[in-house]
């Protein structure tokens, strides 16, 4: 469908059976159908309208009946907005998206909580030391009697302390 009056066809045709099935089509089998994708072929004579249903299974059933028995309704709904010569058929399919879209986030659920039983798993049972990186040695206090930093004949000591109180 890279012709893009092929594709213009095809939207059109989404809107104009979206239209029909709100308004027109008053069959109590309908369920609340949402038309997903309108597919043509390149010749124009063929159209599949992909729809889903929100609902169970026969919610499903009953709308595809209700499509099936509206078809001809539609299709000259169809013809007379288009205006073309040759209508295409209509074939009205169920969309595997929503299934597709329940199965992916299953998939996805149990992901996460594989990844959660891991991770519990990792923090319960660590191999080591709780603190694994190395880190200097501290040195040990030999010097029982005062502080190494009070002593005046320190060289590390950039200041005089006996030359303070004498500049006062």
């Amino acid at each position: 469908m890279t012709n893009p009056r092929v594709r213009k066809i095809a939207d059109r045709i989404q809107v104009i059976v979206a239209e029909m099935l709100e308004r027109r089509i008053k069959d109590p089998r309908l369920g609340f159908v949402t038309v997903t994708d309108v597919r043509v072929t390149g010749d124009s004579q063929q159209a599949s309208i992909f729809y889903t249903v929100l609902g169970t299974e026969e919610e499903l059933a009953s709308t595809a009946a209700a499509l099936e028995s509206a078809k001809g309704v539609i299709r000259s709904e169809v013809a007379k907005q288009l205006g073309m010569r040759i209508v295409p058929s209509l074939t009205f399919i169920p969309d595997a998206l929503p299934e597709s879209a329940r199965a992916l986030d299953e998939v996805l659920e149990r992901a996460r909580r594989l990844d959660e039983e891991v991770a519990a798993r990792r923090v319960e049972a660590y191999a080591g030391e709780p603190d694994p990186y190395k880190k200097p040695r501290e040195p040990e206090d030999d010097d029982a009697a005062g502080d190494a930093d009070d002593d005046p004949a320190d060289p590390a000591d950039p200041v005089d302390r006996d030359d303070e109180g004498d500049r006062a």
